[in-house]
């Protein structure tokens, strides 16, 4: 069992980074130094994303366990977690002492409101015990539309249906989007649309009541972004990957899943076809598919999604310079 140590680093300085996304933290123990990266606003439906370096005096005496890394995030509402999830390593080790850097992300969930939250950061190296510390963090509120969708026969038929077949399809999903695999870091830089539209029917966190044709309704959260383009315009990928799904769905229609970090995945949804399948690599801009209007669709269209540890994430957030690499 890991000790913890309270208060185990010193905050040596509190800076805003090179560019208004993120902020910069430094902390000193007394065998290493510890650089921190985030972005320190909370806003709803977005995601927290936490970088780490970490580096090792002149004197260190080298051991075997100098790779034992491991590093926790954590974010608190009052004294509750509400979400978690543990840090990799997204590098090889550098020059000057520097080791690995640690790469963390959580969502924030579109329903959140405005309170007293706080991230703490779970840290041991080596030998070390491990130690934590506090992030601090703002919230910042977001509006979300709310609209009606009106289905007809065939589509109330896909929303409503409760066969062994779509639950097993959304059990599959499930057990993949809720994978986390420390080792697959396939790409660090902004993502990019997948689409040239600019032509959104719907956007990411939108509150919808589905009218049924049999007069009753239902309401749940849009997670993706949709977008209104015709029939068989080129759908690309998003960002380096592996492809972990690509198959016809009852809901989704011919659907693709990506993985690009551990935890992160995109997904292209309504497809009238696929130019790759599973287990295939590929590179951001790289042709995946045709959009189309299969599954519970009320016309042309492609959805775009992004998962982060299983949740739902407004995907322009990943175009940003999330990973911080600041190039």
């Amino acid at each position: 069992m890991i000790k913890m140590k309270k208060i185990f680093f010193i905050l040596a300085a509190f800076i805003q980074a090179s560019f208004c996304f993120a902020k910069t933290a430094v902390f000193q123990s007394e065998n290493y130094h510890l650089s921190v990266t985030y972005n320190e606003t909370l806003v709803p439906g977005d995601a927290v994303f936490v970088r780490m370096s970490v580096t090792l005096p002149k004197n260190h005496k080298k051991n075997k366990n100098d790779n034992e890394k491991r590093g926790a995030l954590q974010l608190y509402q009052d004294k509750k977690v509400i979400e978690k999830a543990n840090f990799y390593s997204i590098g090889k080790k550098k020059a000057n002492q520097t080791y690995t850097d640690m790469l963390c992300g959580i969502p924030i969930s579109p329903w959140l409101t405005n309170g007293n939250y706080s991230l703490k950061v779970i840290f041991s190296f080596g030998d070390d015990d491990a130690g934590e510390f506090n992030l601090p963090v703002t919230f910042k509120s977001r509006q979300f539309i709310e609209e009606v969708i009106e289905l007809d026969a065939s589509n109330t038929a896909i929303k409503t249906d409760v066969s062994p077949e779509r639950m097993a399809q959304i059990e599959k999903l499930n057990n993949i989007l809720f994978t986390t695999m420390p080792d697959d870091v396939y790409t660090l830089k902004k993502f990019t649309c997948p689409t040239t539209s600019t032509r959104y029917t719907a956007y990411y966190g939108d509150r919808r009541t589905y009218a049924y044709s049999n007069g009753k309704s239902s309401t749940s959260l849009h997670y993706g972004n949709d977008y209104g383009i015709p029939e068989g315009s080129e759908v690309r990928a998003c960002a380096d990957g592996k492809v972990v799904m690509a198959e016809n769905r009852i809901s989704t229609g011919w659907s693709i899943v990506i993985e690009h970090l551990p935890g992160l995945y995109s997904l292209y949804y309504h497809l009238s076809s696929m130019d790759v399948k599973e287990g295939d690599t590929v590179k951001q801009g790289d042709l995946i598919g045709k959009s189309g209007s299969t599954g519970l669709a009320t016309g042309p269209h492609l959805h775009w999604e992004m998962r982060l540890n299983g949740s739902a994430v407004r995907p322009e957030f990943f175009m940003e310079d999330f990973a911080f690499e600041m190039e």
